[in-house]
């Protein structure tokens, strides 16, 4: 009767070893549909990410420094830069999100023509998983 007991705990012991890699994912950004549009003052990253196994939801930031340039794309001044972000957790359907975030700038001094705002650097990162992907 020992023998039994034992056997069972141990084949139960090695099902839930083999069905417990099943339950995780391997969150990853699919490259070719992730973009960042600048369409004037906003950005807007779209994105699909995929291997997010069984969580609920992702909780996303995108983070993002605009400048104003002149007509030459130049930087007039070395202090105009600042820094955008927003952020917002996301629903997870059938192990992945398709999604976009947009963050506007709102530059002090205000940039007027011929000055236009340009995105220096965009960066949307998956804060569940610890992911990143940058412009």
């Amino acid at each position: 009767m020992t023998r039994r007991v034992l056997l069972a705990l141990t084949l139960a012991a090695a099902l839930l070893a083999v069905a417990a890699p099943a339950w995780a994912g391997s969150p990853h950004f699919v490259n070719d549909q992730t973009t960042f549009a600048q369409d004037g003052d906003t950005l807007t990253v779209t994105f699909k990410e995929a291997g997010l196994g069984d969580e609920a939801q992702v909780d996303y930031l995108l983070d993002a420094t605009f400048q104003c340039v002149n007509p030459g794309g130049n930087d007039p001044q070395a202090g105009n830069k600042q820094s955008f972000e927003t952020a917002a957790a996301l629903p997870v359907q059938n192990g992945q999100v398709s999604g976009s975030l947009s963050v506007t700038a709102v530059l002090q001094p205000k940039c007027e023509p011929p000055m236009a705002v340009a995105v220096r650097s965009a960066t949307l990162t998956d804060i569940t998983n610890n992911l990143s992907v940058s412009l």
